[in-house]
């Protein structure tokens, strides 16, 4: 995929917009759909600071949707090959693709007592980890409160975010 210029993205019509950003945020095209109406953006972070303001003012109720929105790390969606192709691209990119059987287990056991604590799933932006790390973060952030690990899973969908549209956009 070549990169586009803030000026193509601004130019894009509402429903292309969406087909090109909406992916930014996994499973959200409605952020994209919001964004939208606040063009022009005069750079790709401003663009990605609006992504994240709809965000921030979305409400809990959206925003809880947008985490669970997210799959599970090495999870059931990734060993049936069922990722969304940025999602696959950055859990291989962290080598959670290439787990031990002791590793996998560990991802299985960490996944299933954080979604017990707080009914959604452990985001990390695996692109900036590694195996040992998110295992790590597992371990560092159970002890959180709910709170904490929403305000927490909202960063790092944003640092997410943020990469994707460097991924889309050039500079």
């Amino acid at each position: 995929m070549s990169l586009r210029t803030v000026t193509e993205i601004n130019s894009l019509s509402r429903d292309e917009f969406v087909r090109v950003i909406g992916p930014v945020f996994e499973q959200s095209p409605w952020i994209a759909e919001a964004v939208w109406l606040k063009r022009p953006f005069a750079s790709r972070e401003a663009l990605h600071a609006a992504l994240c303001e709809t965000v921030t003012c979305a409400g809990a109720e959206k925003q809880l949707a947008l985490i669970r929105s997210h799959p599970d790390l090495a999870g059931r969606l990734a060993s049936a090959g069922a990722l969304t192709v940025e999602s696959a691209r950055e859990q291989a990119g962290a080598g959670l693709d290439r787990l031990t059987p002791k590793e996998t287990e560990l991802f299985r056991k960490s996944n299933a007592a954080y979604r017990k604590k707080f009914g959604f799933p452990f985001v990390i932006c695996a692109r900036l980890n590694r195996t040992e790390t998110i295992l790590n973060g597992f371990r560092a952030r159970l002890p959180n409160s709910p709170q904490q690990e929403i305000q927490t899973a909202l960063q790092e969908i944003f640092r997410i975010a943020e990469l994707r549209l460097n991924d889309l956009i050039s500079h």
